[in-house]
């Protein structure tokens, strides 16, 4: 399932570029030196990684949590439920449960240290951009994070974030370093495509959580069985 965290990632960028372009746009960068500019991008990204690493691991955990208690697959049928009914339902019949729709004290700190932040020249500018931006609300990174959840392991959680993360980096550093790379028709026609990847995984997770016997898709749910012989003598 690793593999469909790069797919999400590189289909996701046409929706990184809509949310988080106009914050990589504004990058204080060196437009004269191209190596500058090359490593600038790049802190940008890491930092980017670094939150979704943290986000990863942190949920990674819960879920972790929950495995133990030999609830893995009826967990990766409830997100896949969960990723479903977000992808079907139209963002403006969720109203204010919209992911995306966070207007949270928080939220609204973050965004105005991040605004602080932007205004700088400083060598960590870049990396705490981008680290920031990474805790943004984003409904993609929120179904990302509902496939890393379903792994039930903190590293596989934190694996899968940085995955989806880094599927994000080809076109939003083209995006970054020049314009206009892909015609607005074509970005259009690609993020249409996005809700039915999402409808893939989500189904692939259901499917997954039945442990149907299908090896790497859907294995049997593994019992251990304990038994005790006591011999007497």
């Amino acid at each position: 399932m690793l593999f469909s965290a790069l797919i999400f990632g590189l289909l996701g960028s046409f929706h990184c570029i809509g949310m988080c372009g106009p914050i990589a746009f504004l990058l204080p960068l060196d437009r004269e030196n191209k190596f500058r500019k090359f490593l600038q991008i790049f802190l940008y990204h890491a930092g980017r990684l670094f939150s979704y690493g943290i986000i990863g691991l942190l949920f990674g955990i819960a879920g972790k949590s929950l495995s133990l208690f030999g609830l893995q697959q009826q967990l990766s049928i409830i997100i896949g439920i969960i990723m479903l009914f977000l992808v079907l339902i139209p963002k403006k019949k969720l109203g204010r449960f919209n992911p995306e729709n966070a207007n949270f004290k928080v939220v609204k700190d973050l965004k105005n240290y991040l605004g602080k932040e932007l205004k700088k020249k400083n060598p960590d500018t870049y990396f705490t951009v981008g680290f920031l931006n990474g805790f943004l609300p984003c409904g993609l990174v929120y179904m990302a994070v509902f496939g890393a959840v379903a792994g039930g392991s903190a590293i596989y959680s934190s694996l899968y974030m940085v995955i989806f993360g880094i599927g994000n980096i080809p076109l939003m550093t083209s995006a970054i370093w020049l314009s206009n790379v892909i015609s607005v028709k074509n970005r259009i026609y690609i993020r249409k495509l996005i809700p039915v990847f999402i409808a893939i995984i989500a189904i692939l997770f259901i499917i997954r959580g039945m442990g149907l016997g299908i090896p790497y898709v859907s294995p049997k749910q593994q019992t251990e069985q304990v038994t005790a012989v006591q011999a007497c003598h």
